[in-house]
Order: structure tokens, then C-alpha cells, then sequence
């Protein structure tokens, strides 16, 4: 009787490690797929967080905010009356266009809003449904 060295793997072994690999595949490929919509999001926060420092200084130096300059929808650099241009907004994903002003002549508040829909950045179409606005007491709100 001759006795056979067989090596290699089973067809059960091979199916198993087939099915724990798809189970894996399974819950990371959602998990990585929301770092991309957050890192772009990071850039209208940090843009947003500029105009919000910016609107603190106009501030600081004139006793309110510049809301009575603006009316609502303007551009953030509308005027230069916060000393920004279009090149301290303008990004990878957003530009100078998404970021407008939002609130009430001679009112205390503000708000600023992000709109991905308006950028026409370089991959301005990658963040068409993101959305942020930011207030005179720095909370962001959007996706």
C-alpha cells in the first residue's frame, strides 16, 4: 500500500477563509467611506472659522458685527469690509462663492453659510451636497 504526501489546502478551508475575508471587506469598506466626505468638510469648517475670526475683529474694532453691510446671500468678500479676499477662501473642493452671509441688519448675530452646490473649485463637484453654516458663537451645523 502506497501512502500518498498530500499537501494543500481543502475546499472548506479555502471556503472559509473566502467568507471571513468577505465579512471584513464587508464592514471596512463603509468605514472608510465617510473620511473622504469629512476631510472635505474639515476645509469649509476652517474657511468658515477665518470669517468668523474676521467678523469678531470687525467687531472688536466697530462695536457689532458687519451685518448691516451685507444683505443676505452676499459673498463673505463682498466689498472687502472684513478684509478678505477670494484667495483666503478658496480651496481644493470650495470657493470664494459658497460662502455668504446669512442674518439681520443691526441685530447682534450671524451666520455664515457654506455651500458646496455653488463652488466652482477644482473638485467643487465632489462636495455638491455639503453644506455648513457657522454663528457669531462659533457653532457649526451642516453634513
Amino acid at each position: 500500500m502506497q501512502h500518498r504526501n498530500e499537501q494543500g489546502f481543502t475546499l472548506v478551508e479555502l471556503m472559509i477563509v473566502v467568507m471571513i475575508v468577505g465579512v471584513l471587506a464587508a464592514v471596512a469598506i463603509p468605514m472608510y467611506q465617510v473620511v473622504p466626505e469629512r476631510s472635505m468638510g474639515t476645509e469649509a469648517t476652517t474657511a468658515l472659522g477665518l470669517v468668523k475670526d474676521a467678523m469678531r475683529a470687525y467687531y472688536a474694532e466697530h462695536g457689532s458685527y458687519a451685518d448691516a453691510s451685507f444683505t443676505d446671500g452676499a459673498l463673505v468678500t463682498a466689498g472687502g469690509v472684513l478684509g478678505m479676499s477670494a484667495n483666503d477662501l478658496e480651496g481644493r473642493y470650495f470657493s470664494e462663492e459658497c460662502y455668504t452671509f446669512d442674518g439681520a441688519s443691526g441685530a447682534n448675530t450671524f451666520t455664515i453659510k457654506c455651500d458646496g452646490l455653488q463652488s466652482t473649485a477644482m473638485c467643487g463637484s465632489d462636495v455638491s451636497g455639503v453644506m455648513k453654516t457657522i454663528n457669531q458663537d462659533g457653532d457649526i451645523v451642516g453634513n
